[in-house]
């Protein structure tokens, strides 16, 4: 094994795979909403939608050094898209580095290492 890459669970690395995309995308578009208007109060619905992702990512990265850094979106005072990508931002940095110390180059191949 790569000094470097330590093994996680196997279901943290398919809740990794699992999230990563839809991930990618909402916060791209909630990126596009900011440059466009940062201080626009994000709706009930789009607080909701990051949030319910936002939970599950950070389910599997509560263990993880960063995963103590890791809030949710306040649903009761809705943030404004600049907030809400500074928070979405923490957890792209959390799935980075997670990513990075669980997956790589091991026995031959790219791949994740889990423990058995």
């Amino acid at each position: 094994m790569s000094e470097k890459l330590k093994p996680t669970s196997r279901d943290a690395a398919n809740s990794y795979d699992t999230t990563i995309h839809v991930f990618e995308s909402l916060f791209r578009e909630i990126k596009e909403i900011s440059k466009k208007k940062p201080d626009i109060v994000v709706s009930a619905f789009k607080v909701k939608q990051v949030n319910r992702l936002l939970v599950d990512i950070k389910r599997f990265l509560e263990d993880s050094p960063e995963g103590k850094y890791l809030d949710l979106l306040e649903e009761e005072a809705l943030p404004q898209a600049s907030d809400v990508v500074v928070v979405m931002s923490q957890y792209e940095g959390a799935l980075k580095a997670f990513r990075e110390r669980h997956y790589g180059y091991y026995r031959s191949e790219h791949q994740w290492v889990v423990t058995e």
